[in-house]
């Protein structure tokens, strides 16, 4: 009588998921893990909020969640749950630290969204202590490998884009010469998107070399046609000084007055856009459904709207390329 109680015991216990989120906050973190618990929920899996990243693993600072927790953030942009950068996740007693913590706290399977430096994480306690993770991309920069778009991303290159676009008015009626520093800290995906549909006369971007030399001489030959002002989308991993060294140097070669502007933080912020919206949905389910299906050490993503799994090693060890027609583009269009 006592073993078939405990049999039973052993076979109605619900499956526990956490679920943190890691890095640079990324607008549609909120409906990613609304599409996570709410998922969870309606295949009898508890999920487990772990706060401020792989820190508040370390130190067991988890909430429970459900439905009803995380009624309302849809549209809210940022991460309820906290998101900290933890330099003891980096180190080996930090890694045995989370797996004795995931242990004793009965945490089945762990779900982390964030970027390349979460990944990194989450494979060493996959290696290490076998632990049953999969990853989500969230970061604006888009610089993941597996996906075709990251979380924030759209919700980054608009916040962006708003900003050019005032910019332009001001740049075309003073007859300057401006250049916006957009978030990219070692690429260029928002650069050349936000470049793009901005219609900037010039991007900069980490993956291609700038001549000042050649750049000053090209802005020169455009304010020579007739054009009023000008303006170039810099990328803030383009030079270790940022886009003000650069607007220094050329404004020595180029007789135009000139401005420089960083859009800095204010492009993680805000609520996500639709698209981020139905991506963070569309990453949540999936990675839950992933995981009861037996799946794990991957990130979900999504290419060419088809969802794709993706080791987690190769998310990070792997490199993303810039679309080649992008750049072709931006050459076409400049004028």
């Amino acid at each position: 009588m006592k073993r078939e109680n405990k049999a039973m015991a052993t076979k109605t216990k619900m499956k526990k998921i956490g679920v943190l989120t890691s890095g640079g906050d990324a607008p549609g973190m909120n409906a990613c893990i609304r599409a996570i618990v709410r998922s969870a929920s309606s295949k009898r899996v508890e999920i487990v909020g772990i706060r401020r990243g792989y820190w508040g693993l370390i130190n067991k600072d988890m909430i429970p969640l459900g439905e009803m927790r995380v009624s309302g953030i849809l549209q809210r942009g940022g991460t309820f749950l906290d998101s900290e950068r933890c330099e003891d996740i980096k180190t080996s007693e930090g890694i045995e630290k989370s797996i004795d913590v995931l242990k004793s706290s009965g945490i089945d399977d762990l779900i982390v969204i964030g970027g390349d430096g979460a990944f990194r994480a989450a494979t060493k306690l996959a290696e290490t202590g076998g632990v049953k993770v999969i990853g989500i991309p969230a970061t604006i920069d888009n610089d993941v490998y597996g996906t075709d778009f990251s979380i924030g991303f759209d919700t980054a290159v608009n916040t962006a884009l708003q900003a050019i676009d005032r910019i332009r008015d001001s740049a075309e009626s003073l007859q300057m010469l401006f250049f916006v520093e957009v978030m990219g800290r070692s690429r260029g995906f928002i650069a050349l998107a936000v470049g793009i549909a901005g219609g900037a006369n010039e991007i900069l971007i980490p993956e291609t070399e700038t001549n000042i030399g050649a750049l000053s001489q090209r802005l020169e030959k455009r304010l020579s046609k007739g054009l009023k002002s000008a303006l170039v989308v810099v990328a803030e991993g383009e030079t270790p000084d940022g886009a003000r060294s650069i607007a220094e140097k050329v404004g020595k070669k180029v007789n135009i007055e000139y401005r420089c502007v960083s859009l800095g933080h204010v492009q993680r912020g805000g609520a996500p856009t639709a698209k981020d919206r139905i991506l963070a949905s569309e990453l949540g389910v999936a990675a839950v459904y992933e995981l009861l299906e037996g799946q794990h050490g991957v990130m979900v993503g999504e290419s060419g709207s088809t969802p794709t799994c993706t080791p987690l090693k190769d998310t990070w060890g792997k490199r993303k390329e810039l679309d080649p027609h992008l750049l072709e583009m931006l050459h076409t269009l400049a004028v």
